[in-house]
């Protein structure tokens, strides 16, 4: 290893560095023995200062707690103001919406007031035309009848002409007798007497022709009378 030069100011530096290790020598007198260090008594503090400190900080704390409080005061009765007052408006709204639909059922009552009104009027106006047709039909029905021609029966206008004289039974036969006005007639029960007429009932004082479309003719006997 070739030789390294150091300058005796580095090599001083180097012993400063290393410190007093008694194993490096000190040629040239660099290394210093280290003072002993004194212990210097505690100086006596006097308990009336730190009694006025502690008071100023247990004014301070009493000063900061009342500031604290205040603000806290302040804040509650903020927030307690705008949640009233935000409440308020709220109900404020819903009894202005109220009001509002509490106007607009007012108006639509009115309205379907005036509907039932116009409707009830036309109601009793078409009752009264009701009335009046009805009247109408009424006058004209008995001039209509009136003209209407009666439904004549072949042989019904003959037939009251003539005159039930009574009945006779043989077994189980029944005959019934008629004066037609020129000579007399016998009718069995049940058989025809002139074109479709037909005795159906035949008493001692009566007796009954029948014509199919339901038309009928009794006759009384002329004994009774």
């Amino acid at each position: 290893m070739p030789p390294r030069h150091i300058s005796p100011q580095s090599f001083d530096d180097i012993l400063r560095e290393l410190g007093d290790d008694p194993a490096i020598p000190d040629p040239h007198g660099i290394r210093k023995t280290p003072s002993p260090k004194v212990d210097t008594p505690p100086q006596n503090k006097t308990s009336k200062p730190a009694f006025s400190a502690k008071s100023f900080e247990l004014k301070g704390l009493t000063f900061n707690s009342l500031w604290l409080f205040g603000v806290l005061l302040l804040l509650c009765g903020g927030g307690f103001f705008f949640y009233f007052d935000n409440n308020k408006s709220v109900d404020v709204l819903e009894i202005s919406t109220l009001q509002n639909q509490l106007l607009a059922l007012k108006e639509e009552f009115e309205f379907s007031q005036t509907e039932w009104a116009s409707e009830k009027d036309d109601l009793y106006q078409a009752i009264e035309e009701i009335e009046v047709s009805i009247h109408s039909f009424e006058e004209k029905r008995p001039t209509q009848s009136a003209q209407s021609k009666p439904v004549v029966i072949p042989h019904e206008a003959e037939l009251r002409r003539w005159r039930y004289l009574g009945i006779t039974r043989m077994g189980a036969a029944e005959q019934a007798f008629f004066h037609t006005g020129n000579s007399t007639k016998m009718v069995v029960k049940g058989g025809q007497a002139l074109g479709e007429w037909r005795l159906t009932q035949a008493e001692k004082e009566l007796a009954v022709l029948t014509h199919p479309k339901g038309k009928s003719i009794t006759f009384k006997s002329t004994q009774s009378e």
